[in-house]
Parts: structure tokens; sequence; C-alpha cells
């Protein structure tokens, strides 16, 4: 299945144009909702990944629906993508710029008949992940950032937009409101919690973490379990787009392009908090 992108003459040559590559991003994302709650409606097998993970037709679907509109708007900008990287099919070289794809962030939850699964696309640049949409095609949630604006997006039941409004990370007030996994809670998480002190907890699956602390619905996002890239890039640059941040325990921003690492494969990411604007993030 492929999507038809919104017709324009110079969707290629304008790449650096921020607008119009969140625009093709907000398309696609629409386009691999409209799959994905085909598969999750009428039921799909659940297959493994070598690693033990889940994967279903809608992963494979939603990333060939994205995959295809990038590569026809954007043929200069290499791809990383969730499947595609499993299979061992990945960019030799980066450059400077490159979208990091995940089709169906959430499998366990789209697995096990809950809501909060996503599409997400990013692109990143200079290893900072600044343009991004994260849409939770079940509950029709829908965020879109990039530098100097974060917005979500309101969408009818034929999958278009129907209207937006900025969103804004706040500044941390006691009680934080932190946000926790909720397929993969650790036991460095709790710890974290513990140290915050009275706090209210909401557990959400996927990469809507990000966009809650990006919205102003919660204020620290602590992630103590594994990622990858492309788990965490698209809400990270909405998160960043609305003036928060995501950094490393050593309090460096988390970093994408991660390649020849000493210590985890390529792609992995370390450790993390994601916080308002002036929430403690360590």
């Amino acid at each position: 299945m492929s999507a038809t992108l919104p017709k324009t003459n110079t969707i290629a040559a304008a790449a650096s144009d921020d607008d119009l590559i969140l625009g093709v991003f907000e398309h696609l994302a629409l386009a691999a909702g409209r799959e994905v709650m085909r598969a999750f409606e009428a039921g799909c097998a659940v297959d493994q990944k070598s690693d033990s993970s889940p994967v279903t037709e809608a992963d494979r679907e939603s990333e060939e629906i994205i995959l295809a509109g990038l590569r026809a708007a954007f043929p200069e900008i290499p791809c990383v993508a969730e499947e595609e990287a499993s299979a061992g099919i990945v960019p030799p070289d980066l450059d400077d710029a490159f979208f990091l794809v995940d089709p169906l962030d959430g499998t366990k939850e789209f697995v096990n008949r809950r809501t909060d699964f996503t599409v997400n696309i990013a692109l990143i640049r200079r290893g900072a992940p600044e343009i991004g949409v994260v849409f939770a095609p079940c509950t029709g949630r829908f965020f879109s950032g990039r530098p100097g604006r974060a917005e979500a997006i309101e969408v009818n039941d034929d999958y278009q937009i129907i209207g937006r409004r900025p969103i804004s990370a706040r500044a941390g007030v006691a009680p934080l409101t932190i946000v926790a996994s909720r397929s993969h809670n650790t036991p460095e998480t709790e710890a974290y919690i513990s140290t915050v002190g009275a706090a209210e907890i909401v557990s959400v699956g996927s990469s809507l973490k990000f966009c809650l602390v990006a919205s102003a619905e919660a204020d620290v996002y602590p992630r103590f379990g594994r990622t990858m890239e492309w788990d965490t890039a698209a809400g990270d640059a909405v998160l960043r787009a609305a003036g928060g941040m995501t950094r490393t325990l050593d309090g460096q921003p988390l970093a994408y392009g991660k390649r020849n690492q000493s210590d985890d494969e390529d792609f992995a990411n370390p450790h993390f908090i994601a916080s308002g604007k002036s929430a403690k993030s360590a």
C-alpha cells in the first residue's frame, strides 16, 4: 500500500524547508495510521524478531508507506527505520541529516489491544532531533514539532487534519507529574521516582510519554530501560520544539546517529530523563 503525497512542484527541491518536511511527515503519519488501524481492527498475526520482540503486519505495512513517501519526496536524505534495521538494511553514511522511523511504536500495546501505540517520523540534523510527528491512530492524538513550534493536531474520523493548537512544555512545580513506561518499568525507574518526592505517576505506552511532557500534561519522563533511537526521535523532537529537553544521566542532550558504540549496538540509547522547561532532570 502506498500513500499519495501532497501535490507540489518543489517537494524535493525544498528539502531544507522545515514546514514542507513537516507537512510530508504529517501526511505520511496519517496514511500509515490508517493502515495500522485497519490491521488493529481486523486482527493480524504476531511474529517474533531475532531479539524476541514482537512484529506484526501493521509494523511492516506502516513502514512501507512511510519509507516510500520519504524516499519519493526527499531522495537525497537517508532513512533509518526499525524493521529495515532489524533486517540489516541501514544506510552506510548518514551525513548531517537523516530520517528516523518507527512505524509502530508500542507494538506490545497494539498486540495487547491497548490504545496508546503510535506512528513516529523524525528528521535528525547534526545529531539532534529537529522535526518530528507522533500519531496515535487509535485515540486520534497527534503531535508535531519543528524548531520554534510544537503543536497538538486535531484529526477527524477520515484521517484529515481539522485543527491545530500550539503546545509548550511547562516549568515543573512540586508535586511533579511523572510519566512512566507501562510495558518497561524497571527498579531504576522506581528508585528515581522515589527521589523526586510526592508526585503523580501517569503510566502510558510508546512515545506519547514525550508528548505529554511537551504538552504540559506531565513534567518528567525518566527512562532507565532499553530504547533505540527510532523509539525516541519523533517524541524527542516534539519535546524540544515545545521547550523541553532529553538528557542522558550525565546531563548531556541525548544524541542521535550513534554508531560503532563500544558498549552497545548501533542506534541504541543510554538511559535518559526527558523534562519540561525547568523540571529537575537528574
